[in-house]
């Protein structure tokens, strides 16, 4: 990542104070580095709460989209555009995610968001994901996992100018 791209980007700590600011209570525990959601049920022990998937996505028109489901939802992107209004969706780059979000493949949260202050990204949430009352997310990096209330994390996005979608996964796949 480029040092102007970086300096710009919030870091874990400052993730964390700006959700103090917020008044959203999080609790954050850390651990050895996850990639995936298969390490990271080996490696989590006990932090309570739903644990998700986050998928960044562009579309073919370019729009950038960050799709938060719980860690067991299968997502079918040709079936998903039709429910956020998208056109054909494929992976972002790493270069990509790093330089809207500032993190890294692995690190992807909703919490980037506080990095996507030109709000290029639209974030779609799972229903299921947000009908739990605690939710885990790394805090933009992925040695840590942070938890908060799910009403905590709409709290959060639309502090950050970015309402989510919140989308019902389990017609997506139907």
């Amino acid at each position: 990542m480029a040092e102007s791209a970086a300096k710009r980007h919030a870091t874990s700590d400052q993730l964390l104070g700006r959700l103090a600011e917020l008044g959203i209570s999080a609790e954050t525990q850390t651990h050895a580095p996850v990639m995936t959601v298969i390490e990271s049920r080996r490696l989590r022990g006990d932090i309570q709460g739903a644990h998700a998937k986050n998928l960044f996505l562009k579309d073919k028109k370019q729009a950038l989209w960050l799709v938060v489901t719980e860690e067991c939802q299968v997502v079918d992107l040709k079936r998903l555009r039709t429910f956020i209004g998208s056109a054909a969706l494929s992976f972002g780059s790493a270069e990509l995610l790093e330089n809207v979000l500032g993190v890294t493949p692995g690190a992807v949260t909703p919490f980037a968001i506080i990095n996507d202050t030109l709000g290029k990204v639209t974030v779609v949430l799972d229903l299921a994901l947000v009908s739990n009352t605690k939710v885990n997310f790394h805090p933009l990096i992925n040695t840590r996992t942070t938890t908060v209330d799910s009403a905590g994390l709409l709290a959060f996005l639309k502090a950050q100018n970015h309402d989510p979608l919140i989308v019902d996964f389990s017609v997506t796949v139907a």
